[in-house]
């Protein structure tokens, strides 16, 4: 099935393969389901189904005008599980694809998941307040956003270099990726591009975190730049108790690239113990 119709008639892009207990990996901004290309193989090579999709706005999902809040993209989500006829799902989020992982906890409950993976995520939320002083001002999103209308393709070249942690100095990952990164970005709409910085940027998730009841894998690189590890998945660990947190040292945000073996062997270490 290629495709998945939304509650207000939009077309998702799926992909679906591969047997056994399934796997639904959600993407992070600006990207597409193809992002998981290091995780999708190994999964399937030690017998999971795994399913990936682009969110609406973004690869060959419909680019639609509107719906870039986190109550619709989550309701994207069970659209896909229930389109599929999935049930005992671990969910795995990147990014702001932990946003989706969280409203849709909330949203719609836990009958279907069996666990989580919270890769990079940007719950309980970035925006800064008084719960989160040390959380991004709104006046940076807003720099965001100009640059991309300024620019929108020298913005992705940019970002996809800081995404991954390169520099003069580092470069953990090859320029066929970052190439490969910049064709998914470009991929999306502009209108989702923008709308979706308001979302991964200015939700707050805490009333969303008490919906984790089932077991969680929180992984994140104390590097990264682009959603920082103190404001993110320390204040994420707190806020479920019972969840699992691994660090990576110095890893950037882009760890399913640039960490990848770690990062499949962990997930699927978690995977193993909740089958």
């Amino acid at each position: 099935m290629p495709y998945v119709t939304t509650q207000d008639g939009l077309n998702l892009h799926v992909k679906d393969t591969g047997t056994g207990p399934v796997v639904l990996l959600i993407h992070g901004w600006p990207l597409t389901g193809d992002m998981w290309e290091y995780q999708t193989l190994v999964l399937l090579e030690a017998g999971y189904c795994v399913v990936t999709y682009d969110r609406r706005g973004f690869g060959q999902s419909t680019h639609s005008f509107g719906g870039y809040d986190y109550d619709t993209m989550a309701d994207d989500l069970a659209a896909v599980i229930e389109g599929l006829s999935l049930t005992e799902v671990t969910l795995v989020g990147f990014s702001m694809g932990g946003g989706e992982v969280a409203r849709y906890l909330s949203r719609h409950g836990s009958s279907r998941i069996k666990a989580t993976v919270l890769l990079s995520t940007v719950l309980p939320g970035l925006l800064q307040s008084p719960n989160n002083p040390d959380g991004i001002d709104f006046t940076t999103l807003a720099e965001m956003k100009g640059k991309i209308r300024e620019d929108r393709f020298q913005f992705m070249r940019d970002f996809g270099r800081a995404f991954y942690g390169q520099s003069l100095l580092t470069r953990p990952v090859s320029e066929g990726l970052l190439d490969w990164h910049f064709i998914q970005a470009i991929m999306a709409s502009p209108m989702a591009t923008l709308a979706c910085i308001d979302a991964w940027g200015m939700t707050d998730f805490t009333a969303d975190m008490a919906a984790f009841t089932v077991p969680t894998l929180i992984i994140h690189g104390t590097g990264d730049a682009t959603v920082p590890h103190a404001i993110s998945a320390v204040r994420t660990a707190a806020l479920i108790p019972h969840a699992r947190r691994i660090d990576y040292d110095d890893a950037p945000h882009g760890l399913f690239a640039t960490h990848f073996q770690q990062v499949n062997a962990d997930l699927l270490a978690f995977l193993h113990e909740t089958r």
